[in-house]
């Protein structure tokens, strides 16, 4: 017999069986949980929410300790070493900082534990105090992990400010929580000293040692109101005066972990031991094979609640985490100097964690180099994405077997490489991810994607998907630790009698479900609620529904949808997911004013597509905020907007009448986005005010 119709056949009707039995399969079933009058499910597999997935662990330090132990001389944390940072000349005059990085050092878990310890030490040595608390700001790094569980093993409460906050909420959240000790990188340093004379707390800040730091000490070093020390210093006097654990319970706060603030100030969310152990726990049952032998690259917030159970789980299993930077993640990265290799590269990762912002651009940079290149390569890349899609919606003409083999190596090898080349498994949350894109990293990159769904009120616990979900849009079945219940919005339409699917406002339950908002009562009771069985619940504010299976798909907001002057409702998240796909567009916020009967569009444009067609039409501009402000280039993303909007189904209402071109990006750091690049609606419409009123003139 021929050996490729046995390479095609036998994995295609292996394929054909599995589809079958992954669409009988039962994810999420329903529940009696009381209380409030719903439809709720829970996990398939668990009848009660888990709580801990080791025996005699109940704490996060616990979880910790144990994993050292178990671990001892295996890789925990690796860093980069910098080798040089370079001033690179751009071609309109401006200078841009690139960094030449060399490979990963790494730190075993036996020697973590140990600098953990010391440090822990170092800080009741220092004078802080068990019931004071510590706030880390900085980025992402090996510090801000060994900070977190030193302070764990005092039983000290951690607030964790994202490194983008603007002074405003950076003063709002320092002194709402009294916070004695801060833990900082350079930049933040400076930050701080900024804003020194409006902190009422602060007697101890803690930086860690890194190039070009020094000047921002001296000044540091001038505030009378607080001492400055070194990362350094302080471990090394907890190793030489150690001071005994003094371990938490599971009730005690852990962690007191500020919003990134989309809507006014941030709030603080108060996490206890108990609660961010439950989710870790459950992710534990559903990401497979998770072990010693996998490598996380690490390069979203520490600050975001999704990053810190991502590499509690990690260290958990006894996998080695490897810091990175969003500005280094690529050997294309801005802040890589060419040749350098970028972070994946480097350290070659089987797993790592995004949000749909960074996949999306993952998506964009891969389709902008096959269509730059043209030809016979951008054919063959069409080919084979094709084949490979087909094949993965289940057609009987796609690529099975040992064709998709053949596709792996003559075409996808390639991109894979961009992120190492050994991901294995990709999380993706803290937003809906587009179809399109799903489909894009699942062929390109051969990785399944685990959307999951969850909030910082729940500890990033909710819903995820399993390994073997090959669905789009929907975000999972209920996590081990959860219930999921839906409950009748009227006001909206949505109903949990609805036909064919119940729809309704989420609401989550279990012990993953935290504690409230620090020094926020009213609006803790306002969305926590205690029933009548001691479980705890937190209404979410999205609407949902719930396939047959058991799965959930987030289908609106109820703050996000607002009604036109003609009675149309328009819901802005779903809206800006759809028309996102528009490669034109690099972010978009819609904007409907109820005193009006159509919506309009704020648009950052994606510099290099509308370069490449204004090149194409022959048309002249000085700079891309020249571009942005021709008659021509309006009309041509308006046009690519509708064609979005068909493809989506969006009603005519729906899409964007008139649209206003941005050329400048929208980042944390401006202010107009969080750390985890969603928008801040009333910034962006505060900044652009005269815009969107001359939108509607």
């Amino acid at each position: 017999m021929n050996p490729y119709f046995i390479g095609f056949a036998i994995p295609f009707l292996a394929s054909l069986l599995f589809t079958k039995r992954k669409g009988e399969k039962k994810r999420g079933v329903p529940v009696d949980v009381g209380g409030e009058p719903g439809y709720a499910i829970r996990n398939h597999k668990f009848e009660r929410p888990v709580e801990t997935h080791w025996e005699g662990v109940s704490t996060l330090a616990e979880l910790f300790e144990q994993s050292c132990e178990q671990y001892v001389y295996m890789p925990l944390l690796g860093t980069r070493k910098l080798i040089s940072r370079e001033m690179e000349a751009a071609r309109d005059g401006r200078s841009f900082e690139k960094l030449h990085l060399g490979q990963y050092e790494w730190k075993s878990y036996a020697d973590a534990f140990k600098t953990v310890c010391n440090f822990s030490s170092g800080l009741v040595r220092i004078g802080h105090q068990r019931d004071e608390r510590v706030a880390i700001f900085a980025d992402t790094r090996a510090e801000w992990q060994i900070a977190l569980q030193a302070c764990f093993r005092q039983s000290i409460t951690v607030v964790t400010i994202y490194s983008s906050l603007g002074e405003g909420a950076l003063c709002h959240s320092l002194n709402e929580t009294e916070v004695i000790t801060v833990i900082c990188g350079r930049k933040e340093l400076k930050k701080l000293v900024d804003i020194s004379e409006q902190l009422d707390t602060v007697k101890h800040v803690i930086y860690v040692n890194e190039e070009g730091v020094s000047s921002e000490v001296s000044l540091a070093q001038k505030c009378t109101s607080w001492r400055v020390e070194s990362f350094e210093e302080v471990e090394r006097l907890g190793l030489e005066t150690p001071v005994e654990a003094k371990l938490p319970l599971p009730s005690d706060t852990a962690v007191i972990m500020y919003t990134s603030g989309s809507t006014g100030m941030p709030k603080g969310v108060m996490m206890s031991h108990r609660n961010v152990l439950a989710v870790v726990s459950a992710v534990m049952t559903i990401v497979p094979a998770l072990g010693k032998k996998d490598v996380y690259l690490a390069y979203l917030p520490l600050a975001h609640i999704l990053e810190l159970a991502a590499e509690t789980v990690m260290s958990a299993v006894g996998a080695s985490i490897g810091y990175g930077s969003p500005l280094t993640l690529t050997d294309t990265s801005n802040k890589i100097k060419k040749g350098t290799q970028g972070d994946a590269s480097a350290l070659k990762p089987t797993l790592m964690t995004a949000v749909p912002a960074i996949l999306d651009r993952v998506r964009d940079g891969v389709r902008k180099n096959v269509d730059a290149k043209g030809g016979a390569a951008k054919k063959l890349f069409d080919i084979a994405y094709s084949r490979r899609l087909a094949a993965i919606n289940g057609s009987w003409f796609g690529a099975w077997g040992l064709e998709k083999h053949l596709w792996d190596m003559l075409v996808f090898q390639k991109v894979r490489a961009i992120l190492g080349g050994r991901i294995r498994f990709i999380l993706s949350g803290g937003a809906p991810l587009s179809g399109d894109t799903q489909r894009f990293i699942n062929i390109c990159l051969g990785a399944p994607i685990g959307q999951g769904y969850g909030l910082t009120e729940t500890c990033a616990g909710g819903t995820f998907s399993e390994y073997d979900d090959n669905s789009v849009g929907r975000v999972g079945a209920p996590l081990p630790c959860s219930y999921i219940k839906l409950i009748d919005w009227a006001e909206g339409g949505y109903l949990t009698n609805d036909s064919p699917m119940p729809r309704g406002e989420i609401v989550i339950g279990g012990p993953n479900v935290t504690k409230g908002y620090f020094k926020n009562e009213a609006k803790t009771n306002e969305v926590y609620k205690d029933d009548e069985r001691g479980m705890r619940w937190f209404y979410s504010g999205d609407i949902g529904r719930l396939h047959p299976d058991g799965c959930l798909e987030i289908i609106d907001r109820k703050k996000d949808i607002v009604k036109l002057q003609h009675g149309e409702y328009v819901s802005l998240g779903k809206v800006e997911a759809a028309l996102s796909v528009c490669p034109y567009v690099d972010n978009i916020m819609i904007h409907a004013d109820p005193f009006h009967n159509y919506c309009v569009a704020l648009v950052v444009v994606a510099h290099s597509e509308l370069k490449s067609w204004a090149s194409q039409q022959g048309i002249t501009y000085s700079d891309v905020s020249d571009l942005c402000e021709k008659q021509e280039t309006v009309k041509e993303v308006l046009q690519c907007l509708a064609k979005a909007a068909k493809q989506a189904r969006l009603e005519k209402f729906e899409i964007p009448a008139k649209v206003k071109l941005v050329p400048e990006p929208w980042t944390p750091e401006s202010g107009l986005v969080t750390a985890a690049l969603k928008l801040k609606r009333e910034a962006i419409k505060k900044a652009y005010e005269d815009d969107l009123a001359a939108l509607y003139s």
